[in-house]
C-alpha cells in the first residue's frame, strides 16, 4: 500500500487479503513492509528475500517512494550469479559469463592470466624466505624433505577457514564486528587440528629420522595450523570491512601469505630445537 505522495505505507499478503470480510479495512489487515532502497545491493536484497521466506520485496527510492518490487526470482538469479562469482574467485580465475565451451581460448587465458601473475608475485615471498635461511637448509638438508608438508598443510588450514567464514558472511552468520569472536574460535580449532596433524608429524618423522626433527616437524604443524586457521578466518571479515569481496582474499592470498610465514615459523623452530 502507498500513500498519496507515492511513499510506501505497508503490505498485504494476498493469502490474507481473499480471507477477510468485504467490509474489512485494508488498514486493518496491512502489516509493516520489509522493503529495499535501490541502491542498495542486489546480493543483500537477495539474501534478505530468501532469509525471510518473501516473494516480493518492495523497492523504494531514498525519499521512501515505491519504484518496483524485487521478486523471488530476481533473487534466485542474483543469488546463482553470486555463488558462481565467489567460485570462480576463490579458485583464483575471473567469472567467465559464458558456458565454458562457448567461451573462447583466449578469453580462458584472460580470466586466469591476472590471478596467477599475482600469485607468481607473491610467491617470490617464498623464494626470498628460502634464500635467507639458505645456510640452515645445507646444515641440515633433511628440513628441506618437509617443506611442501609445511606449506600445503598451512594454506589448506587457512583455505579451510576462509571458506567457513565467507559462507557464514554470505549468510549473515557473522559480520565484520565479530572478528574478535572468530578469531579465538578459529584459533582453538587451529590449534586442534595442529594438534592431530602435529603429533602424527612428530612421531612419524621421529621413527624415520630423528627424534629432534620429529620435534621440529610436529612443533611447527602445530604452530602453522594455529596460524593459518587464525589468519583464514579474519581474511573475509577484513574483506567485507573495506567493500571488497570476501572471495577474492580468500584462497590465493592466503596460500601466498601462509606459505612465506609458515616457512619462517619452520626454520626458526629448527634452529632453536636443533641449535643449527
Amino acid at each position: 500500500m502507498v500513500s498519496p505522495q507515492a511513499r510506501l505505507t505497508g503490505v498485504v499478503d494476498v493469502s490474507v487479503l481473499v480471507t477477510q470480510p468485504l467490509d474489512a479495512r485494508v488498514s486493518e489487515i496491512m502489516r509493516e513492509p520489509v522493503s529495499a532502497v535501490a541502491t542498495e545491493d542486489a546480493e543483500e536484497v537477495a539474501r534478505l528475500c530468501a532469509d525471510r521466506r518473501l516473494w516480493t520485496v518492495p523497492v523504494t527510492d531514498s525519499e521512501g517512494r515505491l519504484i518496483g518490487v524485487f521478486t523471488v526470482a530476481d533473487a534466485l538469479e542474483v543469488l546463482d550469479e553470486g555463488s558462481t562469482e565467489d567460485s570462480a574467485r576463490a579458485g583464483g580465475v575471473e567469472p567467465l559469463g559464458r558456458p565454458y565451451l562457448a567461451t573462447s581460448v583466449l578469453s580462458l587465458m584472460r580470466s586466469r592470466i591476472t590471478w596467477l601473475l599475482v600469485l607468481a608475485i607473491g610467491a617470490t615471498l617464498t623464494v626470498q624466505v628460502l634464500g635467507v635461511f639458505e645456510d640452515t637448509l645445507e646444515e641440515m638438508v633433511v628440513l628441506s624433505l618437509f617443506i611442501p608438508l609445511i606449506i600445503g598443510t598451512g594454506g589448506n588450514t587457512g583455505n579451510q577457514a576462509a571458506t567457513t567464514v565467507t559462507r557464514a558472511l554470505a549468510l549473515d552468520d557473522v559480520r565484520p564486528r565479530d572478528a574478535p569472536r572468530v578469531m579465538f574460535r578459529e584459533l582453538r580449532v587451529g590449534m586442534a587440528l595442529g594438534g592431530c596433524i602435529g603429533l602424527l608429524g612428530l612421531v612419524l618423522a621421529g621413527l624415520v629420522f630423528s627424534w629432534p626433527v620429529g620435534l621440529v616437524i610436529g612443533a611447527t604443524l602445530f604452530t602453522v595450523c594455529a596460524f593459518a586457521a587464525t589468519v583464514g578466518g579474519l581474511m573475509p571479515l577484513a574483506a567485507r570491512t573495506i567493500g571488497a569481496d570476501p572471495a577474492v582474499f580468500s584462497n590465493p592470498f592466503i596460500s601466498t601469505l601462509v606459505d612465506a610465514l609458515g616457512l619462517v615459523v619452520y626454520f626458526f623452530i629448527a634452529q632453536a630445537v636443533l641449535g643449527i
